[in-house]
């Protein structure tokens, strides 16, 4: 749009079950590879769900100190690492403290050290958390660290919208740019809540696939026999710049951010609105914000979580803006779960590389295509057409979130 200043994302760090680094994480998307396992790391025999995505095992001590790595939770450190290889890979722009920001999001921020304290005793008062608790469990702890790291002195926001809360972070940061606020914005989020208690709670309200027998094949976006969502655990950070900034100084662009919707059901807790009206109105302020008309648009990376009620509203949202089958449409939890908190911002790396790679990777796991989604679903790597991506979070609560990316 006239004026509008235009944003770049620069820098792209993922902490994911595809893989801990850029290569990993696109190869396995584009092979259609489940990440869907049995849970490792603890015993979940006992479980009616035995099986997640989790992030395999890396090494601490290339990013923090073994003392630094105890003060923070699982799920901080996954955004810290992802955080830090994003900055590195937008070749650590030169931007005055006073000018950085920080937006981190997560939806069950601290839930490994919640657990560890306070199960297994018979009264609340007899738990001992230590000094670090508080520390540890505050969702703004990945902001802290982050900030500190990289002492920036401007903003630094934490964002919790449930499953959309690392679309919203991402699009914040966009605010955060145009407004005049940060001349460079680290934002993405995190999450590592494949714990015993939210498994269980997720379980007892209807969320989860039942298909313990095959794991990987539990996660099925759009197909007429999915049963609901594989949890998993992640995170994913961009580093987004003016695009006139990043060209100075030669930096790689790997695509523009270029719209932003953020909308709310007010309808149900857990049930999207069956209308769909809230999802809708997100998808179209992102691209009026972007200043593009639906048929600019050559690919949906959905919300796709393989719930019943999810999938069907999503679909019938994308067939009334775009046309029944008319624009190509892919889940990356079919591959990689649901990450709740952190799952809109590992998305949106997704379609970032979608961008950059002229490719959109697969949907897995889809046999039959509900006859109710009238949607052209991708079942194989497909060169993405001209236009612009769209990467869509719809939470429970009915917090709604759209980003756009365009090539440059």
């Amino acid at each position: 749009m006239r004026g509008r200043v235009r944003v770049a994302v620069t820098g792209l760090g993922v902490r994911t079950p595809a893989g801990n680094d850029l290569r990993t994480f696109w190869g396995t998307l584009v092979d259609g590879r489940s990440t869907a396992r049995a849970i490792t790391s603890f015993d979940a025999g006992g479980l009616p769900v035995g099986f997640a995505c989790q992030v395999p095992a890396f090494d601490v001590s290339p990013y923090v100190s073994g003392k630094q790595a105890r003060r923070m939770d699982r799920a901080t450190l996954l955004a810290v690492f992802a955080a830090l290889d994003a900055l590195a890979d937008a070749g650590g722009p030169h931007v005055p403290p006073e000018r950085r920001a920080v937006v981190t999001g997560t939806a069950l921020s601290g839930t490994e050290t919640t657990e560890a304290t306070l199960l297994g005793h018979a009264e609340p008062g007899d738990a001992r958390p230590t000094a670090l608790y508080i520390p540890r469990t505050m969702p703004n702890a990945a902001a802290a660290f982050v900030s500190m790291r990289h002492r920036i002195l401007g903003p630094s926001l934490t964002v919790s919208t449930a499953c959309a809360s690392g679309g919203h972070t991402i699009g914040e940061g966009l605010r955060l740019l145009r407004d005049g606020s940060a001349d460079l914005v680290v934002a993405g989020g995190t999450e590592a809540c494949v714990t015993p208690t939210i498994l269980l709670a997720f379980h007892r309200c209807g969320a989860l696939s039942q298909r313990t027998a095959e794991p990987e094949r539990a996660s099925r976006p759009f197909d007429a026999a999915r049963d609901g969502f594989v949890l998993a655990e992640g995170a994913a950070f961009v580093v987004l710049e003016r695009l006139d900034d990043a060209v100075r100084r030669g930096a790689r662009v790997y695509a523009e951010l270029a719209g932003y919707g953020r909308t709310s059901d007010a309808h149900h807790l857990t049930m999207p609105d069956p209308k769909g009206e809230g999802a809708e109105r997100c998808v179209r302020q992102a691209l009026d914000d972007a200043g593009l008309r639906p048929e600019e648009v050559a690919h949906v990376n959905a919300h796709g979580s393989g719930t019943p009620l999810n999938d069907v509203t999503e679909a019938q949202v994308i067939a009334r803006l775009f046309g029944p089958g008319q624009v190509p449409v892919t889940s990356t939890k079919s591959v990689l779960g649901h990450a709740i908190g952190a799952a809109g911002a590992i998305e949106a790396v997704a379609g970032v590389l979608t961008v950059h790679e002229r490719l959109v990777h697969p949907t897995i796991n889809l046999d039959v295509l509900d006859p109710e989604c009238e949607i052209d679903v991708v079942r194989r790597p497909r060169p993405l057409g001209p236009g612009a991506v769209v990467s869509n979070s719809f939470a429970f609560g009915g917090h709604n979130a759209s980003l756009v990316f365009a090539s440059v």
